[in-house]
């Protein structure tokens, strides 16, 4: 195999490199590890996982053609690599966009730096609004009322928000049941809860592609995962058509939850534990507490 004889005889020559290596060099082939470990826990959760696969076998069968030294094939493969690249990037466009909002989404300065940058949490829920929600979801859930709630957190949802009906009430069980209630003005759509209040209703929100979500699944539970796909946001599910409550985060989907288990994934997702949070450290060394 005269490919892997080059590699090894480049290798070989350039054996003087090797015994010149820096911590530079070192640095640079730990964000090399990182960035193809990264690259792979996400190809792992999109359809590019399928892909590598594919392109796994077709590689172990260009090997085996190297080694029978099926020359016809290898040039085949060498004037269609170029075209595979861009028919790659076409394919996985839908994927390489989500990944790239995902790290627009991270502030990843602030996990390096000590920096406080939330100074003021406005959205912050109260223990009395996660029960409230717990409450109304149940009992819509009793006479198989179909809701959609969206729950905003870091990401803002304010273009979602604008193709709705303005409501700024306070989160109240009597008002999330009365808005989806059947033959209401307000009933169609999602709401959209910021911090202790329903902003808007009758939202409109993006449908998920994702091909894994389960075929009986309605629009409505579809497009609870679609905005979880592309925000931060908690979305709660009522079927109309089983009742069942569903929760949706981070382009999951978590079915069929009684009350509790709905409190659960709120305060989890949420980090609400219904005590006051505890102080925290910003640059100077003070605690918000003691400001």
């Amino acid at each position: 195999m005269q490919w892997i004889d080059k590699v090894i005889d480049s290798l070989k020559n350039s054996g003087t490199y090797f015994t010149k290596m820096d911590m530079g060099d070192l640095v640079e082939i730990l964000i090399i590890a990182l960035l193809l470990y990264y690259i792979l826990v996400w190809m792992k959760t999109t359809r590019a996982w399928s892909l590598l696969k594919g392109m796994i076998v077709i590689c172990a069968f260009l090997l085996l053609a190297d080694f029978c030294e099926m020359t016809t094939i290898l040039w085949m493969a060498q004037n269609v690599l170029s075209f595979a690249v861009m028919a790659l990037i076409v394919v996985l466009q839908p994927e390489l966009r989500n990944a790239l909002e995902q790290l627009g989404k991270k502030s990843l300065l602030s996990t390096v730096l000590p920096f406080d940058t939330n100074k003021k949490n406005e959205s912050a829920f109260s223990e009395k609004t996660i029960n409230e929600i717990t409450k109304a979801c149940v009992e819509m859930g009793k006479v198989k009322t179909g809701a959609l709630i969206v729950i905003e957190q870091k990401v803002s949802l304010k273009e979602y928000e604008r193709t709705g009906i303005d409501v700024d009430g306070i989160v109240s069980s009597q008002l999330l049941i009365n808005i989806f209630e059947h033959n209401t003005p307000l009933h169609d759509g999602a709401v959209l809860i910021r911090g202790n209040r329903v902003v808007s209703a009758t939202c409109y929100l993006p449908l998920s592609d994702n091909l894994g979500l389960s075929k009986e699944l309605g629009t409505r539970h579809r497009a609870g995962v679609g905005i979880s796909e592309a925000s931060d946001s908690l979305t709660i599910i009522v079927s109309e058509e089983t009742g069942n409550i569903s929760v949706a985060y981070e382009g999951k989907l978590t079915r069929n939850l009684n009350a509790e288990g709905l409190r659960s994934q709120m305060h989890r997702i949420l980090n609400k534990t219904g005590e006051e949070p505890k102080s925290r450290r910003i640059w100077k060394g003070r605690s918000r507490a003691k400001k």
